[in-house]
């Protein structure tokens, strides 16, 4: 299990105040913008920015933002333009981390990433030191309410899914990257509840730490997601009952 229900309850929970949701607005839409000023306007024509708008709809972003977000992309000259850039490292018992970042000063985020990792406990690696740990997947989550999730599972392989791990009622449903957006309609037509639809890192094996260790790789990570810079962060590590406890 890979952990989105885990995972997604923590930063609820980070995300309760006002600043935080700001925080994250900010950063919705500035993936937004990149996706339309690098492809075209048109979610029907840009599945990348289709997923964006998916991504902030799902957080409750305004109407209003997104669509502001995708007229900054329109504009001439307007807003900065940002280099995309993966940083990988280690985190405390040697969890393998990923951190996607979008930023107009790589010196700067280079810089903060490196103490956010020094002060969590961890080292920021070379360019592949971690990478070849994950597969980039689509991942789609499923609240499967009623419907039975050995049958939710079929309906997703027959519609063109490469895995299906269920975590109770919260299902997860991983594709090609090329599949990502056919698989989704089809869940869709099928009459599923589809939470999110995004593009991830997926780690290959999941690490298995001591409780201790592994609420430290969780305050690594969120010390990393709390860069202004850092759009998500991306780990192996397994988040048991123990761990998500004490957190």
């Amino acid at each position: 299990m890979s952990g989105h229900s885990k995972w997604a309850t923590i930063k609820r929970a980070k995300g309760a105040n006002d600043a935080r949701r700001g925080q994250l607005f900010t950063k919705l839409a500035r993936e937004i913008t990149v996706a339309a000023r690098t492809g075209s306007p048109d979610p029907d024509a840009n599945a990348r920015l289709r997923l964006a708008i998916q991504k902030a709809r799902a957080e409750s972003m305004p109407k209003d933002n997104i669509e502001r977000a995708i007229e900054r992309a329109t504009a001439t000259g307007a807003g900065d333009n940002y280099d995309e850039i993966y940083y990988e490292g280690y985190g405390p018992a040697g969890v393998a981390v990923i951190v996607y970042a979008m930023t107009d000063n790589r010196n700067r985020t280079a810089s903060e990433v490196r103490a956010a990792f020094t002060r969590g406990g961890g080292n920021l690696g070379e360019t592949g030191s971690v990478g070849w740990m994950f597969d980039q997947m689509g991942q789609i989550i499923i609240q499967a309410g009623e419907t039975d999730p050995d049958e939710l599972s079929l309906t997703a392989i027959d519609a063109g899914a490469a895995d299906v791990q269920a975590d109770g009622d919260i299902i997860e449903v991983y594709t090609e990257v090329q599949d990502l957006h056919s698989v989704q309609e089809a869940l869709t037509a099928a009459g599923l509840a589809v939470e999110s639809s995004e593009l991830v890192m997926r780690p290959k094996t999941m690490l298995d730490a001591s409780v201790d260790e592994a609420v430290k790789a969780i305050r690594l990570v969120e010390r990393l997601e709390d860069l202004d810079d850092v759009q998500t962060v991306y780990t192996n590590l397994n988040l048991t009952e123990d761990v998500m406890a004490q957190v």
